[in-house]
């Protein structure tokens, strides 16, 4: 191969950089912290294997969720939509959003425990200092997604860094670290963080992020385009999780090297692995590496679960609040139980409620991967893209055990907590009929698609359902009119009442902007479903109104429509612009947020009103 195509494809496989990294940054959060110190301190090496299955799972899993995006610009929680009914899709999101806040927990409490550990701050107040971080991430979206990414690879190298010297300092055995990548399982303590092991690596939200950010990149949606697409983010994949699997390997063996050696094998509060660090490795800089990059891990996985958040509750309920409130509200789910629980129980429970929180990720894995797995293997809707046999039988033996671990584990603590009770016939009429119901649940989501051939159903937005009224006559004074329409039933009467200032001789613009999560964060370059479903019907309305004899023209924007339509707007020769709004005020105002007041003070030209 000559240096100029090499040269090529090294840019080609550039280009496609960048979505896996933000992935990376799960894999790397507080939670894994606790589980990796809790494994290495209690059973040495031993759980070095648990580390590179479950990466090994993650690289398959993950590739499989960028394979759904790239063929079919649809995210996970879109495609889980199009293939089971709407109640049983209310359900998943409901238990997506438990990972999300259980997610969210790890990043609260290891934020706030690094706080205390540099700044002596009490976690109570520590974990009230996590809101602010809200509003960090708010400025660097509106900063833009480079920006971000910039700021979640620095981030990342610090995390490096900071581990790179640690291992340095704690010198660990190279024969025991090989042994540790022999499969065992010592006793039923080592099962649980296992799982919790697993939770932590795979985690579920990070399933339905990857399959949008894929979108962001721009190719040629030719077969081999696609089949390039594929691999180029494979290798990016790779790369970006064995990083990962670098930093927890490297908390692992760290616990090892240093509590397990010693005989402190209890070690498993973040806080106290922190104290013992400086006496036991004899620098004060390790302690101090060690709370920099908790607070660096905590920061940047907070950002790419908020963006999961959105894709999920767009994907499965097609519902789209303001990113603000979005934050907001996961923010108080993870905070008021960390406020209750370390006031309560006092500041020594935080490495159990980090581990807890993987183990409630590891928990919701199965109802994120079965679905994952069926859309990638159909013929039809993966276009002759879907995954092979081999592929296939792998996915589904990670599927198989990760949810018989899960059942392992709550059959064992379900037994446990019968045995411990004095009343257990409560248990009977709550818990146990609850974990029958996720099992009916899991065996529905397994063998639905088998039987059900459901065909995408998709919104009809077509406007051949308007009820259009063709102004031709009378005395009309606007020449250039821009018309801003989103394809719901507010469009009739904002096409109706421009026609009515324009009649047949005026230029109308038809503009809408496309505002899902990666067209706020990538601009005109994500390449997502909705975006090629708007372009479609935006092309509908432009063809029927054309054969109508109007004289029209589209435009397409991305992000904010309180920021884009202005801008369009004062960029373009416009006498007037037209409106269409949904009726909704006070408190539905504050939550999905009103175009119609940030555009009106930013424009220069009369803004027309139209109430729907």
């Amino acid at each position: 191969m000559s240096t100029q195509n090499k040269t090529t494809v090294f840019r080609k496989i550039l280009a496609f950089f960048g979505p896996a990294y933000l992935i990376s940054v799960g894999y790397m959060d507080p939670g894994n912290w606790a589980t990796d110190l809790a494994g290495g301190s209690q059973f040495g090496y031993a759980l070095l294997w648990v580390l590179l299955m479950s990466n090994i799972m993650a690289l398959l899993l993950q590739s499989l969720s960028a394979r759904l995006g790239i063929v079919t610009r649809l995210d996970l929680a879109q495609a889980s939509r199009e293939t089971y009914p709407k109640f049983i899709n209310y359900i998943l999101y409901g238990l997506a959003e438990i990972a999300i806040a259980a997610c969210d927990l790890a990043e609260v409490l290891g934020m706030a425990i690094g706080l205390n550990l540099l700044f002596d701050i009490s976690l109570i107040n520590g974990v009230l200092i996590t809101v602010l971080d809200t509003f960090l991430l708010l400025f660097l979206i509106n900063k833009g997604m480079r920006k971000m990414e910039a700021f979640i690879i620095a981030l990342v190298a610090i995390i490096g860094v900071s581990f790179v010297f640690e291992m340095i300092f704690a010198q660990p055995e190279l024969p025991k670290v090989f042994a540790g990548l022999i499969p065992s399982i010592p006793n039923e303590t080592a099962l649980y963080i296992a799982i919790g092991i697993i939770g932590a690596t795979v985690m579920p939200h990070n399933l339905y992020l990857h399959s949008s950010l894929v979108q962001t990149r721009k190719f040629d949606r030719s077969k081999e385009g696609i089949k390039q697409a594929i691999k180029y983010n494979l290798i990016d994949s790779t790369i970006a999780l064995n990083m990962a699997f670098f930093v927890n390997a490297a908390i692992l063996i760290l616990a090892a090297a240093t509590f397990y050696k010693s005989g402190m094998f209890h070690i498993a509060e973040i806080q106290d692995a922190h104290r013992f660090l400086e006496p036991m490795l004899g620098t004060k800089w390790a302690p101090i590496l060690f709370a920099v990059a908790l607070i660096a891990a905590g920061q940047s996985s907070t950002i790419t679960g908020t963006l999961a958040g959105q894709i999920i509750m767009e994907g499965y309920i097609n519902l789209r609040i303001q990113p603000w409130i979005r934050r907001i509200i996961t923010r108080l789910i993870a905070i008021v139980p960390a406020v209750i629980v370390i006031s309560v129980f006092g500041e020594g429970v935080t490495g159990k409620m980090l581990i807890f929180s993987q183990v409630v990720l590891s928990l919701q894995l199965g109802f994120a991967i079965i679905p994952l797995i069926h859309y990638v293997s159909d013929k039809n809707k993966m276009e002759g893209f879907h995954i092979g046999r081999w592929t296939k039988i792998a996915a589904w033996i990670i599927a198989l055990v990760i949810v018989s671990l899960n059942a392992k584990l709550v059959f064992n603590e379900i037994v446990g907590w019968l045995e411990a009770s004095e009343n257990p016939i409560v248990l009977w009429l709550t818990v146990v009929p609850l974990a029958f119901g996720f099992l009916i649940l899991l065996l529905y989501i397994v063998f639905n698609p088998f039987f059900s051939k459901v065909k995408p159903k998709m919104e009809n937005h077509s406007p051949h359902n308007l009820s259009l009224k063709w102004t031709r006559q009378g005395t009309f004074d606007k020449k250039n009119i821009a018309v801003s329409v989103d394809f719901s039933a507010a469009d009739e009467a904002a096409l109706n009442n421009a026609f009515a200032l324009g009649g047949m001789d005026a230029n109308y613009t038809l503009i809408h902007i496309v505002e899902t999560v990666g067209a706020m964060m990538y601009g005109s370059n994500i390449v997502d479903h909705e975006t090629t479903l708007d372009e479609k019907l935006l092309h509908d309305y432009f063809e029927m109104l054309s054969d109508k004899g109007y004289k029209v023209d589209t435009k397409l924007g991305f992000g904010e429509p309180g920021k884009t339509l202005p801008r369009i707007i004062n960029e373009g020769q416009f006498d007037v612009l037209v409106m269409g709004t949904h009726g909704h005020t006070g408190f539905k105002d504050l939550i999905f947020g009103t175009t119609v007041d940030k555009v009106r003070h930013k424009i220069s030209i009369p803004l027309f009103i139209v109430k729907q």
